[in-house]
């Protein structure tokens, strides 16, 4: 049995808006999702903002009631029986909030082993169990205030690990977080898998949800639209290579003259500083790079690249451009 189970999932919230005559309005924030994850996995949603991610994940930790479908976690149903799921799972979610920042680390831990009710007797082996799991060792007497942000989401790591959950739930763990701090939280996550801890992870980062996930979910406008191994998203969706071409002032029409040349499956625009970048995607033995060079007329062209694709260029195909 999955670890995590869930089957046309949907949720729907109601609002209404003007000044004096009330409009009602439904939005769909989750349209019918399925998908299931095993022990011991680390399963990605991925997805833009506002695509359902968390959503869903406050379905599964039973802090929303999905509108239909099931869900169930380690064999409960979410809806039937919210207590045993909330024994049994940890909640991480990004940003600064959730702590105390004039008390330590320590006193952080400390307080919130009062909440999930772990024995006294326990409070004290567990806690620097964590510190050393999260690399805080030799940091937990000072202030959270003075935590960097990278060290503040692995003080929440911690605080969600307190009561031993058999399931992890990360929602977008490392935003706005440095390049560093991002390292050091992705070892941590790694190390939570290799003792045996299963995680779901939402991202809208394409090279954290590469490196971590062993499977990932794709979700946009509230479905999921792929799912797969990072592999198996990469060569489903871009099985040939990539030819990004730098232009100075790319003239109308020229995106569509790409699009139609043989071998050519797509073709995205992106913006990147005083250039535009055209990221062709290309079937596999296709020679077009000459081709599209003819189709860009006048305007001034910088570096030529042709490279394998990645899991940012399936992202891209499959959710279209932001």
């Amino acid at each position: 049995m999955a670890v995590i189970e869930v089957k046309d999932l949907t949720r729907t919230f109601r609002s209404s808006k003007g000044l004096f005559r009330r409009n009602a309005r439904e939005v769909e924030a989750v349209r019918g999702i399925s998908f299931s994850v095993e022990r011991g996995e680390l399963f990605g949603l991925l997805g833009p903002n506002g695509a359902g991610k968390t959503t869903t994940i406050k379905m599964l930790i039973t802090l929303l009631l999905p509108t239909t479908g099931q869900a169930s976690v380690l064999g409960f149903d979410v809806v039937a029986h919210p207590r045993e799921v909330r024994r049994r799972v940890g909640y991480v979610f990004g940003g600064d909030r959730g702590l105390y920042d004039r008390l330590s680390g320590l006193d952080n831990l400390r307080y919130f082993a009062e909440l999930y009710a772990v024995p006294p007797r326990e409070q004290r082996t567990r806690i620097h169990e964590l510190l050393e799991l999260v690399g805080l060792t030799g940091r937990e007497k000072e202030r959270v205030e003075g935590y960097s942000r990278g060290m503040r989401q692995r003080l929440h790591i911690a605080r969600g690990l307190l009561h031993r959950p058999e399931v992890l739930f990360l929602d977008e763990p490392s935003i706005g977080i440095d390049p560093v701090g991002a390292r050091e939280l992705r070892a941590t996550v790694k190390a939570l898998v290799e003792h045996g801890t299963t995680v779901l992870l939402t991202t809208h980062y394409m090279f954290e949800a590469d490196d971590l996930c062993d499977r990932i979910a794709v979700i946009a406008g509230g479905q999921i639209v792929s799912s797969g191994t990072p592999d198996d998203l990469k060569q489903r969706v871009s099985s040939g290579p990539v030819v990004e071409v730098e232009v100075y002032g790319v003239l109308g029409g020229v995106v569509d003259r790409v699009q139609g040349l043989p071998g050519v499956r797509s073709v995205v625009v992106e913006e990147r500083g005083q250039a535009q970048v055209l990221l062709v995607h290309v079937e596999p033995g296709a020679e077009v790079t000459q081709a599209i060079m003819s189709c860009l007329d006048d305007a001034r062209v910088g570096r030529v690249v042709t490279r394998e694709p990645t899991l940012e260029d399936a992202y891209i195909e499959l959710v279209g451009t932001p």
